[in-house]
């Protein structure tokens, strides 16, 4: 057994799941020694199925594997965070994330708007709607980076002018406005993630 992880007395630990490009939280499940082994070797999730009492490989019937960027354990060394590629979606709900009920609160004011319509306008991209603004933006390409460089000017003179109520609503603009940039450039999160880190200093 890996010295480093603390097993339950079912010889298991609790695998926490988040999307390596959103940090969107899909699901949780369990890992024992062998799928934890599995999932170094393979670079592909393995769990254990408590319910089945068996190992799997997530995606082996769905297709919808998960490829680990990461693996990290926390401080009581008895929990892990996976951070993955995730392969069509992972619920077998067929929704992107197994946590999607809300039972307390609401998410409208966090970061969780942000996968959402991450996931709207690359839709709009793959089937495009009638009618729709995003669908004229990701046709466009004149359009698209003129909006951009609108709202970035309008940004700048709302914090300038200390308006708080401008500014929330001009960077919310600029931030959909490159996201749609961003989806029509196919570029790469992960590269502008690396490039992020050199920004450590």
């Amino acid at each position: 057994m890996n010295p480093e992880m603390r097993f339950n007395v079912e010889g298991l630990i609790p695998a926490i799941v988040q999307d390596a490009a959103t940090n969107e939280v899909l699901m949780m499940a369990y890992m024992n020694e062998e799928a934890y082994h599995l999932t170094v070797e393979t670079g592909k999730a393995h769990y254990w199925s408590r319910s089945r009492g068996k190992l799997w490989l997530k995606g082996e019937t769905s297709g919808h594997f998960q490829h680990v960027v990461s693996m990290q354990l926390d401080c009581d060394r008895d929990t892990l965070l996976l951070r993955v590629k995730q392969e069509g979606v992972a619920c077998h709900l067929d929704r992107m994330s197994c946590f999607e009920e809300v039972v307390y609160g609401d998410t409208s004011g966090t970061m969780a708007i942000v996968n959402e319509l991450q996931r709207i306008i690359h839709d709009r991209k793959a089937n495009p709607k009638e009618g729709s603004y995003t669908n004229k933006l990701l046709t466009d390409e004149d359009k698209r980076l003129k909006k951009l460089v609108e709202e970035a000017a309008e940004t700048v003179l709302a914090a300038k002018g200390k308006d708080m109520q401008a500014m929330t609503w001009e960077v919310a603009d600029l931030i959909y406005h490159l996201m749609v940039v961003l989806e029509a450039a196919e570029l790469p999160m992960e590269d502008v993630y690396r490039k992020l880190a050199e920004r450590r200093k």
